[in-house]
């Protein structure tokens, strides 16, 4: 069905504010315009109407009938947009979404995010994982925190951390070839997505050569976190990222047998519009973000 011509609303704008104050002087002055261009208005949306809205005095104007019934609709009709745009803009700044890559999500952000709600009880969270780059337009996402060069077009991207990666396992695993004390130690022990290109990256960089280990099945575990947790069971040496990872290691689920912790120019970032980047809670999440990490750091 289709809606009914409306007005000009620049027009229905000043008319209303016209018609409420009784003077086209007052008017003019709420709305930022000159009194000219108040009459100018009005006299476009007379001619739409067919008649005239005001009776022009030389003290002020008074509305006619006709102008007296429009400006009631007008001022509800006002009042009820400024509601829903009150309750719109009160819904967009008191709920932050979040879209964040699982082993983040997990092993970071949730372990924290009690603070941030403690520091910030007027922000409610929402958050989903998900290791896709989302399109913020058509997902409703706030912001996204994503691994990567951080150089995505459009978005603003701001560095949480550095990705780093290392062997890690359980230390029953370990213990069955009497301890991880080399790298070719894991020629010995299954490994856990070895055709992860993290894997030679590392090697590369210890010195050592993969070509003595059995590749055996090149599955994929996906999410690191998924990986960290088979390794956690002992079904083999995972790849990881050990910041992730600095409470399991303190319990005794995992280990790290070697300080060297590779990078390949990746990191971690929290990411949003451009056109956001102004946004009160985007900001506020931010700068809390900031201080996690340095806390994280320190």
């Amino acid at each position: 069905m289709s809606r009914s011509p409306l007005p000009p609303l620049a027009a229905a704008r000043v008319f209303e504010a016209a018609a409420r104050h009784g003077n086209f002087t007052a008017a003019a002055s709420e709305l930022g315009m000159t009194q000219a261009a108040v009459s100018y208005q009005i006299k476009v949306l007379e001619e739409r109407v067919g008649a005239p809205l005001f009776h022009r005095q030389p003290r002020g104007v008074r509305v006619t009938a006709v102008g007296a019934r429009l400006a009631d609709r007008m001022t509800a009709s006002f009042d009820m947009i400024a509601d829903a745009y009150a309750e719109a803009r009160g819904t967009s700044q008191g709920l932050l979404s979040i879209s964040a890559i699982p082993t983040f999500a997990t092993n970071f952000l949730a372990r924290r995010l009690g603070r941030f709600q403690m520091a910030n009880p007027d922000i409610a969270v929402r958050i989903e994982v998900s290791e896709t780059l989302i399109d913020f337009n058509a997902t409703g996402f706030d912001v996204a925190i994503r691994g990567g060069k951080g150089d995505w077009p459009g978005l603003t991207s701001h560095l949480i951390m550095k990705t780093a990666f290392t062997p890690m396992l359980s230390p029953a695993l370990a213990e069955t070839v009497g301890g991880v004390k080399t790298p070719e130690d894991l020629a010995k022990l299954p490994i856990l997505a070895p055709a992860d290109p993290w894997w030679r990256f590392w090697f590369e960089a210890a010195g050592a050569s993969m070509a003595e280990f059995d590749k055996g099945a090149a599955g994929n575990f996906g999410p690191m976190v998924i990986e960290a947790n088979a390794a956690m069971a002992g079904h083999g040496v995972a790849m990881l990222t050990p910041d992730f990872f600095r409470e399991e290691i303190e319990l005794g689920l995992l280990v790290q047998p070697f300080e060297l912790a590779c990078d390949n120019g990746s990191a971690y970032w929290l990411t949003y519009p451009e056109s956001r980047r102004t946004s009160p809670k985007i900001r506020t999440f931010r700068k809390w973000l900031d201080a996690e990490m340095e806390r994280f750091n320190s």
